[in-house]
């Protein structure tokens, strides 16, 4: 049986549950079953398109397999500090980012790196050139923790000299949607060339509740 077909019998069984059982209330519902959703719920990944799609919980656990080969990954719920780890002006410059915020993942179906930023049109995505996040990861091992197409590395860039008001950079492993939600709220606030207040705000906000929610990152092969 292929992958797709294990995971359809499950899926078709929620489904015919959710069709069978008490209307679910007004608000957002299980992209895969249709069950009603509290407003904190989990998200999966479609691998091939990178869309990101609401899962009730039952449904959320079809897909939290890592080695499974199917279309659809759960979006873990850890959050990790790295804070031996900072991407130094020579990264920032190799990533060719233009502002100060990114989040870089690993697309597992094209087997490349993607680095990801806020800006008034929502997420712009740029590819990293392998050798560079190489040479990133011989410094940092810890990124190689990273799990494909569900995590990214959350970095800011270091404060260059005399910029006394440079937030501390902080690298931190999160969940993707969480990078998701940061740039979907900076692209309501966006004013301006650098964001303007409201949204650099907001980013102060999300980092601290990242700081709140993360614990140091295990040494390397721990986890």
């Amino acid at each position: 049986m292929s992958g797709a077909d294990r995971a359809g019998a499950p899926l078709a069984a929620l489904r015919q549950l959710a069709r069978s059982g008490p209307a679910p209330a007004v608000g957002e519902r299980c992209d895969m079953c249709a069950a009603g959703l509290p407003a904190a719920h989990s998200h999966v990944v479609d691998l091939h398109s990178r869309a990101l799609l609401c899962a009730c919980r039952p449904c959320y656990l079809l897909f939290t397999d890592e080695h499974a080969k199917l279309q659809y990954r759960a979006v873990p719920e850890r959050y990790l500090s790295l804070p031996d780890t900072t991407f130094d002006e020579q990264a920032w410059h190799e990533l060719q980012i233009p502002v100060g915020l990114a989040f870089l993942f690993r697309d597992s179906v094209q087997d490349r790196i993607v680095a990801s930023y806020p800006g008034p049109a929502g997420a712009t995505e740029a590819d990293v050139p392998q050798a560079a996040w190489d040479r990133i990861v011989a410094g940092a091992p810890q990124l190689a923790m990273l799990r494909p197409d569900v995590e990214a590395v959350l970095v800011r860039r270091p404060a260059r000299a005399g910029d006394a008001d440079a937030p501390d950079p902080g690298c931190y492993l999160v969940p993707v949607d969480a990078c998701y939600e940061l740039v979907g709220r900076l692209r309501m606030l966006w004013r301006g060339i650098d964001g303007g207040r409201e949204a650099h705000e907001a980013m102060e906000q999300f980092f601290a509740r990242v700081r709140a929610f993360s614990r140091p990152a295990p040494p390397v092969g721990a986890a």
